[in-house]
């Protein structure tokens, strides 16, 4: 099975419980819980991470290639995306920070199509990190949302964490908490952290796949529906 294939498996078995948000403000999803799959329960058995190359928000182009050897954290976002906004209250920077401290790479990447919630350009992108304060290594620019649909990234925030040798060992959502409730970030399970916990222990990733949520990314064949 193709990685594109396992994880559109993976996105179709939890689709009854995925919450697609429009962006506008909205009443908290249900709870969701995690799940561990086979294809992503343990390193070994994880598939490769989908080569791919982008233009970074200074004009530079950055292929998933180049850091080869390196934990690589993949994050969606839509700053317009009220689940976006709730994590970039300060939890989002601060995991940004603590992982390329630890000399993860992180990529932030922005798929929304032009004219979509979210879609930035020229100095826009360029300030996007002095904006927000963020931690993140680059941030990506993927307006043909090819990217995004390459690793079938559906929301904001949605999230993959690729190990050094190129495999994906995280797979989803950010948290345990599937609301754009900034005071439901006290308490919550950050799934990404832990993993990178893990990994930076030795240990298998605990729990690869995790439901996501947030807003629908804006893909040109989305838009409107």
């Amino acid at each position: 099975m193709t990685i594109r294939a396992t994880l559109r498996a993976l996105a179709l078995s939890s689709a009854a419980a995925l919450t697609l948000a429009a962006c506008q403000q909205q009443e908290a999803a249900p709870t969701q819980t995690a799940e561990s799959t086979p294809a992503t329960a343990e390193a070994g058995q994880a598939q490769m991470a989908p080569a791919f190359t982008l233009v970074d928000a200074e004009g530079v182009q950055r292929s998933l290639a180049d850091f080869r050897g390196r934990t690589v954290v993949l994050e969606w976002t839509n700053d317009g995306c009220p689940y976006v906004q709730k994590h970039y209250t300060g939890a989002m920077q601060a995991l940004q920070r603590q992982a390329t401290a630890d000399g993860v790479v992180w990529l932030t990447i922005i798929s929304s199509s032009p004219g979509t919630q979210g879609h930035v350009e020229g100095a826009d992108a360029r300030g996007w990190k002095d904006r927000f304060e963020a931690g993140f290594t680059h941030l990506l620019l993927d307006p043909s949302g090819e990217v995004g649909k390459l690793y079938d990234a559906k929301t904001t925030p949605d999230m993959r964490i690729i190990d050094p040798e190129g495999r994906l060992v995280f797979v989803g959502g950010i948290d345990d908490r599937p609301t754009n409730k900034v005071e439901d970030l006290d308490g919550a399970t950050n799934y990404v952290s832990a993993a990178l916990a893990d990994m930076k222990a030795g240990r298998p990733v605990q729990t690869a796949y995790a439901t996501p949520y947030g807003c629908a990314i804006k893909y040109p064949e989305t838009v409107g529906t």
